[in-house]
């Protein structure tokens, strides 16, 4: 009898399987190694001693397994094969094989030949992922996988990568939407990556397999991906090996025979195998030196007094943050009567609850007068508690810094996702550096990491504290981070090394990719360090080590933004606050269902909060209507708005027989008046595709073959789609090297995306019965653009003399500059009736397709909502050529900087740049427009935009604009 051993060794778990000769399984195994995969590996075939009585055959599969099968010199085998294998064995009828790991997911095709895709070093959209949602939700995997099968909702999340998703579900909780309803959006998260980000353009049909542990064990999972791929039962298979199905072909392919001993000798010698890891300089020498550490960071306290026995006047701050919510109570004197410092689990909410009830039971006469809130949660504290208002966290921060240092010149605040750094200049924020949908570098990493190593957050950073050879992890991402950390464990650092070398990354992360600051005199001199993360010591530390200089740490890091909104609220409010007393408080209740507004074609996700007291909240809005009753106020100008309308009135202007098709989408935000009137000019109408909704986008993304290409990009999939579905049957999406040459840059260029996305269409979408055209053109050269188009429209049945193309080719251009002009004179209306109203303006700049609705999920429409006049950096009147100091070759580009330039040459106006994540020529402009605006010391605000629907850091970023703006004028 031949026995055949097989393991999987993933990032997170070992798999085994011991098969007998004729492939029955004698035995299966799934457990998790907590990163001693090779000690694990030993037990395992310890354990399987009785197996092991005559020469067998071994081998090892798996992400975690290549280095350990080098250094062992045991046999390897990959594990795509491996699947491959066990499939044709077991499964032969497979179309396509599905798999998700710990942090790897991958994709086996098996119509024609075998082809695999798997996910690089990121973890997004495996069972690392959902584990941290889980925490986060505080749920078992059992409990979220039943509610998943109650949602009344799925919300848009993100599906690029782990992180960004986090950032997208966490202020849906701060809302209050049902767990159900984010249990489901979290699964359809994962499925949307996979089709995404793995099969990258190749569609997932045909009989279906599905393995590993997050589909084994979550059917809700599954059920995600039956209905988004539109399935029927008969199609989609989940085997009782799922979970074991590498190890089962490993065991299928393994060929070297083993004798016991020999096996376990050379497994024993990798367990006492000494390693090298890369390492940096100790936190602290030796105990002294850590204890002036302390003693030097303890003289920055606050005073403390007594609740029980207080009986002035007291004031709330209540900080309803990302992942935690903190509550102070201060008296007249700023000594705080009571602080807490609690997880969400989930529910904020309840957080509040127990604390109000708990400082009205110690002291039931205390008087509040004034209670306010800040951070994610701010309006639904607010009005769930009646409190007497809210403040924007930025400004919140900066009162409870100022008061510890009243000089300080920079404030840096790393909280669980969020990282905010302020310049304070002459007493008011000068700059506001917020992260936007990615936590690279915030402590919620290191919180979940110590969690799958069996610690709590503060035990493992006090390990930190005491390492001689912190890892070196460098400045990645969190999520590529977490691959080399496990490296650096398969390699043998022990946990203290881990844990400070995490420390030193989350520092390296928040300074270089965040603020990314050049030297230490782009930080400042008097530096305030804040936010729950800098609790940890080996974080203040690795900090102060990477400036060279110290910095002050109050000893309330922690509570910063509740004691800043206390602080607000004593400045503010003067009379008995409107906060719930006891008896509402033991009679608090809380609903919520979700709706999708109609009020417009936006159709936002609301979700509708009721408290007992028959108060509502409506979250997740991104303007007023359909929300409250308000009073009929003037509209204030909005240039996305018009332009829009204007754009949409073009569409319908002119109308004949011949007809064709062609997408909304990129340049054609700018051509699309060039070519209504110039095929209008030839009897042709154009039938244009509907602006960007999700399910739009949801219905090309198979098609995608790229997860790097921009989010403006990956729409035109859908826009193709919908073509597919009209009666007419040519498509017709030119390939646009250069722009019309608006003599405002050194050359007129289109980026690379905008300019030949047109052939990454025709490469990866089937276009079945219609034809789709792309030609090469320019609409600088006539007798090009009439050879060109000429031979085109005879392809799609039309006959027209070059003599017709060209005055087609002027018509179109006329009306293209007429379009502007007009657009011009609205951005000068706008600007007449701010000045005449005394109303702040802001220039919204992007690209052309940034006015598509949810690219630029109604940003111009929070701005209006802030009392902002909106216009955009077309609108801006042209000017003379501007003088920058990159290569300005990109038509688009050039606008940026003339509006940067017009920006700062008018007091009343602001400038917001939107940036779509991914754009890496943006990397470029950021800076320059940056650099323009400082000369002329005005505030940079850039905002990323991505498939991230929520508007949670761009409403902080812009409120922080405002009242900053404010406060110069109050200085």
């Amino acid at each position: 009898m031949t026995i055949r051993i097989g393991f999987d060794i993933g990032s997170t778990t070992i798999k085994a399987v011991v098969l007998d000769e004729h492939n029955n399984i004698l035995y299966k195994s799934y457990e998790r190694h907590m990163s001693q995969a090779r000690q694990k590996a030993l037990e395992k075939i310890v354990e399987l001693k009785e197996y092991c009585k005559e020469p067998f055959s071994f081998a090892i599969s798996g992400s975690g397994a290549l280095g350990l099968c080098e250094a062992g010199d045991l046999p390897f085998v990959q594990e795509v094969f491996a699947s491959a294998s066990a499939i044709k064995r077991f499964y032969p009828n497979t179309d396509c094989a599905i798999e998700l790991g710990g942090e790897d997911a991958k994709i086996l095709f098996f119509q024609g030949s075998l082809e695999q895709r798997m996910n690089s070093s990121c973890a997004g959209g495996t069972g690392a992922f959902i584990d941290q949602m889980a925490s986060l939700l505080n749920m078992s995997l059992e409990q979220m996988n039943e509610a998943s099968f109650h949602y009344q909702k799925i919300y848009p999340i993100a599906s690029r990568c782990g992180v960004f998703a986090k950032s997208d579900i966490q202020p849906l909780i701060n809302q209050g939407v049902d767990k159900a309803d984010l249990c489901a959006s979290i699964f359809q998260c994962v499925v949307n990556q996979t089709i995404t980000s793995l099969a990258q353009g190749r569609k997932i049909e045909g009989n279906i397999l599905f393995l590993g542990g997050p589909l084994f064990f979550l059917s809700g999972l599954r059920k995600r991906f039956e209905e988004t791929l539109n399935l029927e039962s008969s199609q989609s298979v989940c085997p009782d090996t799922a979970i074991h199905f590498v190890a089962l072909g490993t065991a299928l392919c393994s060929e070297k025979e083993f004798t016991y001993d020999e096996l376990v000798g050379k497994l024993q010698a990798l367990v006492d195998m000494p390693m090298e890891v890369e390492s940096s300089l100790p936190l602290f020498e030796n105990e002294e030196d850590y204890q002036n550490f302390i003693d030097r960071h303890q003289q920055h306290d606050v005073e403390y007094g007594n609740l029980e026995h207080y009986e002035g006047k007291t004031y709330l701050g209540i900080d309803s943050g990302s992942t935690t919510t903190k509550l102070v109570l201060i008296g007249e004197n700023h000594q705080i009567l009571y602080q807490s410092y609690t997880s969400n689990k989930g529910n904020p909410l309840d957080v509040v609850l127990e604390d109000l009830k708990r400082i009205y039971a110690i002291n039931p006469k205390v008087r509040i007068y004034g209670a306010y809130s800040t951070g994610y949660g701010e309006e639904l504290m607010r009005v769930a508690f009646h409190l007497d208002g809210g403040v924007v966290e930025t400004m919140a921060h900066y009162v409870a810094a100022r008061f510890f240092n009243p000089q300080v010149d920079y404030i840096l605040d790393i909280g669980g996702q969020d990282i905010k750094c302020f310049k304070i200049r002459d007493g008011h924020i000068d700059d506001i550096v917020l992260n936007e949908a990615c936590s690279s570098g915030c402590g919620s990493f290191i919180e979940t990491f110590a969690h799958s190593l069996g610690y709590d957050a503060k035990e493992f950073a006090r390990l930190g504290l005491h390492s001689k050879n912190p890892v070196d992890l460098g400045t990645r991402c969190t999520v590529f981070m977490n691959s080399g950390v496990k490296q650096a464990q398969k390699n043998g650092a022990t946990i203290e090394d881990i844990s400070a070398g995490l420390c030193k990354s989350v520092v390296k992360n928040a300074l270089y990719k965040v603020i990314r600051a050049r030297n230490k005199d782009d930080i400042g001199k008097h530096i305030v360090v804040q936010g729950g993360t800098f609790q940890n010591d080996a974080i203040l530390r690795s900090f102060e080590q990477e400036l060279g200089y110290e910095v002050i740490r109050p000893s309330i890091a922690h509570l910063m933004g509740a004691f800043g909104a206390a602080l607000y609220a004593k400045k503010l409010h003067r009379t008995k606050s409107a906060v719930l007393g006891p008896d509402a408080l033991a009679s608090f209740s809380h609903t919520s269902r979700s709706v999708a507004c109609n009020g417009c074609t936006n159709h936002c996700s609301l979700t509708i909060n009721t408290f007992a007291d028959g108060t509502r909240l409506v979250a997740g809005n991104k303007c007023d209507k359909m929300i409250k009753s308000i009073e009929k106020k003037t509209e204030l100008p909005d240039l996305y708005k018009d332009k829009m309308e204007m754009l949409e009135k073009q569409k319908q202007k002119y109308h004949h027989e011949q007809k064709i098709l062609m997408p909304f989408v990129l340049n054609n935000y700018d051509m699309l008046p060039f070519w209504t009137k110039f095929f209008d000019c030839l009897q042709i109408e154009v039938h244009w595709s509907s602006p960007t909704t999700q399910e739009m986008y949801h219905d090309g993304q198979q098609t995608i073959p790229s997860d790097t290409a921009c989010f403006p990009a990956k729409v035109v999939h859908g826009h193709i789609m919908q073509l597919l579905k009209e009666k007419e049957e040519s498509i017709f999406y030119p390939c646009m090297t250069y722009n019309v040459d608006e003599h405002q840059s050194d050359n007129h260029f289109n980026c690379p995306l905008v300019a030949y996305y047109p052939e990454n269409i025709a490469a990866n979408m089937d276009f079945k019965d219609k034809k789709f055209y792309y030609p090469y053109i320019t609409v600088d050269d006539p007798n090009s653009f009439a050879k060109t188009m000429q031979k085109t429209l005879e392809q799609m049945g039309f006959n027209y003399k070059r003599s017709q193309i060209k005055y087609a080719l002027q018509q179109g251009l006329l009306e293209r500059q007429i379009f502007h002009e007009q657009l011009v004179q609205k951005h000068l209306d706008a600007v007449n009736f701010a000045r005449a109203n005394a109303i702040p303006m802001v220039v919204l700049c992007g690209r052309p397709y940034h006015l598509d609705p949810l690219i630029n999920h109604q940003i111009h429409k929070l701005l209006i909502q802030l009392g902002f006049v909106v216009l955009s950096e077309e609108s801006v009147p042209r000017q003379q050529k501007q003088k920058v100091f990159v290569l300005n070759q990109w038509t688009y580009h050039a606008r940026l900087y003339q509006a940067a330039k017009y920006v700062s040459e008018n007091p009343d106006m602001e400038l917001v740049q939107l940036v779509s994540f991914g754009c890496g020529i943006d990397a470029i402009t950021s800076d320059e427009v940056k650099d323009i605006l400082k000369d002329a010391n005005k505030f940079y605000t850039q905002i990323k935009i991505d498939e991230i629907d929520n508007l949670g850091a761009a409403r902080i970023r812009l409120r922080s604009l405002k009242e900053a703006i404010q406060e110069g004028k109050e200085n």
